[in-house]
């Protein structure tokens, strides 16, 4: 194993005395999502990293956060392995069903991306990716017997699913002047997440060297200071020893097993891509879905544009939780709260045919000061649904969320 250099005291919660890059690595974002979508927008799993670790120059922690934030990777091209293992109930597809209707805002096209983002939410998936810029990026989905393509060109966004020759077609939002609209699905996207999540309840340490599609990369470990409380239980990152890009991220849950989220790059290239790899025009005889359409005929605020960082599925995300839920707790122990409008929570038992008691009877019922509720959990995310209608979620255990609810907060 390479020669490195473990550092327990990084500390990220005054960020103005860091320099640029270092701020930028980390600024605070809370670990929680908003219940059904935080199954949906985890996703990716096991990358085969190569044999045997690399000799490498030994680095800091704050050296190889800095490496990351500083990274400036603008083409490339390579397959990623994505998988979950959230532990979700068995529905024989009603809950993809479910999330990808509420995804999609009822009925509306099965290309249009926060549709297809559910499927990431469990099982094994192979991701085709590709980049050349802000302005150019494309994510393949292969299938066994199809293929759904997501394609940024300009301002144009497409999405298309050849098992359906149904196509999506919307609009790239513009913040700052750069263009980042893509699925959340790279090594990337999950690692800049919980880098701003590293506040100082967080240990960052380098922990070795590893080979993975073929690169030299460093390992950084982060992992909750506290334990008690958090579902967390640690978070690896292989970094690009020569770019700084991110390679694979794995998140191991504190009930031990096997991993809740890992996607690494099985292959990559940093050449520049094919010009023609970001074309696209609807196929012959394919049913065109304008995003102003899908989201309600085009009346003011009805068209959504995919903006940089957000991620198709910010769209639902916003729509659950209104204006953003209320925040308790800090970093890993975070909690989000918001009030679901719908008073007497999920009924415990019920007739044929009600979905609210079937749903009921997948969770777990609890009680204390704030009343009666039901729990639902993942090896991951936790949620408790009131009976007076509010919704507690986060990465933490049944017990910290009854604690938040009899806070009254």
């Amino acid at each position: 194993m390479a020669p490195y250099e473990s550092d327990d005291s990084v500390h990220t919660g005054d960020a103005d005395g860091l320099p640029s890059g270092r701020r930028r690595a980390a600024r605070y974002a809370v670990p929680v999502a908003v219940v059904g979508v935080a199954a949906a927008t985890i996703g990716l799993v096991p990358a085969l990293a190569d044999s045997g670790d690399p000799d490498l120059p030994k680095i800091t922690a704050q050296q190889l956060i800095e490496k990351i934030a500083q990274s400036d990777v603008q083409q490339l091209s390579g397959t990623v392995k994505v998988s979950a293992d959230l532990g979700l109930p068995d529905l024989g597809g009603l809950e993809s069903g479910l999330m990808s209707g509420a995804a999609r805002g009822g009925d509306g096209s099965s290309a249009d991306p926060g549709t297809k983002l559910t499927e990431l939410a469990a099982g094994t998936h192979t991701l085709r990716v590709a980049a050349d810029g802000e302005d150019r990026q494309k994510i393949s989905l292969i299938e066994s017997a199809a293929e759904y393509s997501l394609v940024h060109n300009g301002k144009d966004v497409w999405g298309y699913d050849s098992k359906s020759n149904e196509v999506y077609h919307g609009t790239a939002a513009e913040s700052g002047g750069k263009h980042r609209d893509r699925m959340p699905a790279t090594p990337k996207d999950f690692a800049d997440e919980a880098l701003k999540a590293a506040d100082d309840t967080t240990s960052v340490k380098v922990d070795g060297t590893a080979r993975v599609a073929g690169r030299d990369a460093y390992k950084l470990v982060l992992r909750p200071k506290h334990a008690s409380g958090t579902t967390v239980g640690a978070i690896s990152i292989a970094v690009d020893a020569k770019t700084g890009l991110p390679l694979k991220f794995t998140l191991t849950p504190a009930s031990g097993g096997a991993a809740v989220v890992d996607a690494g790059f099985t292959r990559i290239s940093f050449a520049r891509p094919a010009a023609s790899t970001f074309d696209f025009t609807p196929p012959k005889g394919a049913k065109v879905t304008e995003e102003k359409d899908a989201r309600g005929g085009g009346g003011k605020g009805a068209e959504r544009s995919w903006k940089p960082g957000a991620g198709p599925g910010a769209g639902a995300r916003q729509g659950l939780a209104g204006a953003g839920p209320k925040v308790l707790g800090k970093g890993w122990n975070s909690i989000a709260v918001l009030d679901s409008g719908s008073k007497g929570g999920i009924p415990s038992s019920s007739g044929k045919g009600d979905l609210g008691g079937f749903l009921g009877s997948l969770g777990d019922s609890v009680s204390g000061k704030f009343g009666k509720g039901t729990v639902f959990s993942t090896r991951l995310v936790n949620a408790l649904i009131t009976d007076d209608g509010k919704v507690y979620v986060g990465a933490v255990t049944k017990g910290e969320l009854v604690k938040a609810a009899n806070s009254g907060q």
